[in-house]
């Protein structure tokens, strides 16, 4: 069970909960029997120190996801969804999300959709999501019988083969060039020029 939210970390915590974090992810991601011993060695911080930030490992893996969304909703926000060209705000979104989702692909893959507060996030990260379709919709990006719901399913299910798939195939991990990619295939398809 997730800890209750605690006040501010300093400065010096917060670079510890992040060392501790990306270690995390690092080794879990070879690893997933990796020991909080094994996390705590790689982040170059004291077994007692990752015992006292996280109760237990689910604790660890639930706060790496929880920041991963953190982090996509930041992004997904950066791209100004709700009033930058359409297809200016897809694309960068799709680039800022592809580079979080390499980067936190364990604790992403292992989220509890249950979970209040990654539901709050994610939902909060879907609507923009949608509004940012929706405005590639009315400006005739996006056929206007097309059911935007099922659209946002097909353009996050190619965001999850990107990261996930064998999608360097020409050898690029540049989250713009595979943004660029994503977003051709999904406006486009992959039907014949006309």
């Amino acid at each position: 069970m997730p800890q209750p939210p605690a006040r501010p970390l300093r400065a010096d915590a917060e670079r510890t909960v992040r060392a501790i974090l990306d270690a995390a992810e690092r080794l879990l991601s070879e690893n997933p029997n990796a020991t909080l011993e094994q996390i705590a060695e790689a982040a170059g911080v004291a077994r007692t120190t990752v015992h006292r930030r996280f109760a237990n490992r689910d604790d660890l893996v639930h706060t790496m996801a929880l920041n991963a969304w953190k982090r996509m909703a930041a992004a997904v926000e950066a791209a100004r969804p709700l009033s930058a060209p359409p297809m200016v705000a897809l694309h960068q979104a799709t680039a800022n999300v592809i580079q979080i989702k390499y980067g936190a692909s364990y604790a992403l893959d292992r989220v509890v959709e249950s979970d209040p507060a990654i539901a709050a996030i994610r939902a909060e990260v879907f609507a923009h999501c949608d509004a940012a379709l929706a405005r590639a919709q009315a400006e005739g990006f996006i056929d206007a019988a097309a059911d935007l719901l099922w659209v946002r399913r097909v353009y996050i299910a190619l965001i999850t083969e990107t990261v996930h798939g064998d999608t360097a195939m020409d050898g690029t991990t540049d989250p713009d060039a595979l943004a660029s990619r994503l977003i051709d295939t999904f406006l486009a398809g992959v039907g014949p020029r006309r």
